[in-house]
């Protein structure tokens, strides 16, 4: 018991002190015991004090935060079965309902009052009485704040306005709110402060729960579609010795027992592979990948994909198999026709596909003919692009993608496959059998946006050695993207890897398009940001 009361102790001083950092004001005296003073007007603003107050009140009854209280209702439960039912028939059934919420809103009419309650699936109404439930417990200002969470038991019945309610006969405080919530008609508008306070734009803002419930379902349709497919769900390190699978620059860690540096993964695909070496032929994982890169609209440190790879298939099957996926998402969520980034998105109509080089060819046809000239495209790029600065490391098929980049991509409004990039930027995807310039390669694109990037992946382990050493040396010539040699990866190349085809997609990007988001911090519950 002593150690509990200097648990407590401790608890009020840190508060205490955090108040006096936040305020500037001088520390105020500390008094023991059950209804402890944590901190006087002056240092906290007046709404908050008086909530306290409140809590002191609780806290000598015995009362603060009890666990004890257990819903067998919800609001949105009751609302679909009562909806349609008029006041007669909800009188002649009494239905009785217990259920659990946080207060939004309290309409005080001398000795009754309304209040909304919002649980995890919604909003209902619940009409309060003192005759009901007596002067103690009724206090409306004595007692109740908007955010505080309570549980309800009473009767179904209809207002006078026709709103479906609950006629409390029993009220319980469970968790008192002691900072008030924004304002009404304000709400929480400030977007950065939103993303730092996930926690009250959840409360506050409906549409918000709804997206990221939208991006639970595909999360889950995603799984469900390739379990249906015949893949097994696997993982894979996310601190990894040696980074590969993609060109980034990775996070790097240390671990003290080993005595060795880590890196958090930027894919798991050459862990997959070595699954599919193995004799796993249909395998995926949702993961989380991190890239110590720039943030903005469509890119944030920590993000997820998932991917998948399929033995004896390849770029083509993957193709469909990701048209089909994306439309599985679109029916579990209910996209139906999406709008994303001004665009009216069909993802009911066949995706085209169409190649890298002769889009560009299309804009600028004087480098058909020329895709391996690396000075003219490297001049056609200084051109075209406006403040253009290639690395020193760069080859034909860097500067063809970058044309491709300034020129194409925004234009691909509709859902697209590109396909056949050049060998330079695809060291992973296996080398095209009628022009080995190119690769049997895809990203999908949808609103100008990447949504997808799968290939034909590279089984001959002499061909990925090769490339390998190239980005080992542009590596060490300053591109921080590159990756090295991983020899373990090789190894188990060399023991023989069935064709097979791979495709990562991204399901940030997914989610904003579903839920016509403009920003990937939109879809992610705690972007990253800036320390306050």
């Amino acid at each position: 018991m002593q150690s509990l009361r200097l648990l407590f102790s401790l608890a009020i001083w840190i508060y205490t002190a955090a108040s006096n950092v936040l305020t500037n004001k001088p520390l105020a005296k500390l008094v023991s015991g059950k209804e402890s003073v944590v901190s006087t007007e002056a240092q906290v603003p007046e709404q908050i004090r008086i909530r306290r107050e409140k809590l002191a009140r609780l806290r000598a009854a015995g009362l603060a935060y009890p666990n004890s209280f257990r819903p067998s209702d919800t609001s949105s439960g009751i609302l679909a079965r009562c909806q349609d039912w008029d006041a007669n028939q909800l009188e002649s059934e009494a239905i009785c309902v217990c259920l659990t919420g946080r207060i939004m809103s309290h309409r005080i009419m001398g000795r009754s009052s309304f209040m909304h309650i919002q649980d995890g699936s919604g909003r209902i109404q619940i009409f309060l009485n003192r005759d009901v439930l007596g002067a103690e417990t009724y206090n409306p200002t004595g007692k109740w704040d908007l955010g505080d969470i309570i549980g309800v038991k009473g009767r179904l019945f209809r207002t006078k306005t026709g709103e479906l309610s609950v006629r409390a006969s029993r009220v319980e405080m469970i968790t008192k709110c002691l900072r008030p919530l924004p304002e009404k008609w304000h709400g929480l508008a400030d977007k950065e402060l939103r993303y730092r306070q996930r926690y009250v734009d959840l409360m506050v803002n409906p549409e918000v729960r709804d997206v990221f419930q939208t991006r639970s379902r595909a999360i889950n349709a995603l799984r469900n579609s390739l379990v249906n497919r015949g893949f097994v769900e696997v993982e894979t390190p996310m601190l990894q010795s040696q980074p590969g699978g993609a060109a980034a620059r990775p996070f790097v860690t240390h671990h003290h027992a080993l005595d060795m540096d880590l890196y958090l993964r930027i894919a798991p695909e050459l862990f997959l592979k070595r699954l599919v070496v193995g004799g796993m032929e249909r395998v995926f994982e949702i993961n989380r990948n991190f890239r110590n890169e720039g943030l903005d609209a469509m890119h944030n440190p920590e993000f997820t994909m998932v991917e998948w790879y399929q033995a004896y298939a390849d770029f083509n099957d993957a193709m469909d198999t990701t048209e089909s996926l994306i439309r599985d998402v679109v029916g579990a969520c209910d996209a139906g026709q999406v709008s994303w980034e001004g665009v009216d998105v069909f993802l009911d109509r066949p995706f085209k596909r169409i190649r890298m080089d002769e889009a560009v060819f299309e804009k600028r046809p004087d480098v058909r003919g020329h895709v391996e000239d690396k000075a003219l495209l490297a001049t056609v790029c200084m051109r075209a692009i406006a403040g253009f600065k290639p690395l020193t490391t760069w080859k034909a098929g860097h500067y063809l993608a970058a044309l491709f980049e300034e020129l194409v991509e925004p234009e691909l409004k509709q859902p697209v496959f590109v396909t056949h990039f050049p060998v330079d930027i695809s060291p992973l995807a296996r080398r095209n059998i009628d022009d080995p310039f190119f690769t049997d390669r895809f990203e999908l694109f949808i609103a100008g946006k990447e949504i997808a990037n799968g290939f034909s992946e590279l089984n001959d382990p002499d061909d990925q050695r090769v490339r390998f050493l190239a980005q080992a040396q542009a590596r060490a010539a300053g591109d921080d993207e590159a990756t090295g040699v991983d020899e373990d990866y090789l190894r188990a190349l060399e023991y023989g890897m069935p064709p097979a085809a791979g495709v990562g997609i991204g399901i940030d990007r997914l989610v904003m398009m579903l839920t016509g988001q403009h920003s990937i911090r939109d879809v992610l519950l705690f972007p990253h940001m800036r320390p306050e």
